[in-house]
């Protein structure tokens, strides 16, 4: 999966909790949203916080959508409130591989 895929699919599943994401699709619509909102913080603020919040609910759900390919609830995102412990935690568990059979929370995504 390249970048525009990425993205493009992240916001076709706008707020889509369910089903699996492998990696790529997580780190590439991350990225995305990384860039554009450093982007956007040089032009305003304002906008870099508007853009955030537009995202922030395709971002948990490709959050979520990883956590269900390596068989985790979607609800460890919750991890990320603990500042530096949760924040390492929840890195490792997503850049960790994905189940390579079905599991409880679908069939493996293809990409």
């Amino acid at each position: 999966m390249n970048f525009q895929d990425a993205v493009k699919l992240c916001f076709q599943k706008y707020a889509d909790f369910n089903g699996r994401a492998k990696r790529p699709e997580f780190w590439w619509f991350f990225l995305f949203c990384f860039l554009v909102a450093l982007a956007l913080e040089v032009v305003s603020s304002n906008i870099s916080w508007v853009f955030s919040l537009a995202t922030i609910i395709p971002s948990l759900a490709v959050g979520s959508r990883r956590l269900h390919d390596t068989n985790k609830s979607g609800w460890f995102q919750l991890i990320w409130i603990i500042p530096i412990l949760g924040w390492i935690a929840m890195i490792y568990l997503l850049v960790q591989p994905g189940d390579a059979a079905e599991n409880q929370y679908g069939e493996v995504a293809a990409n």
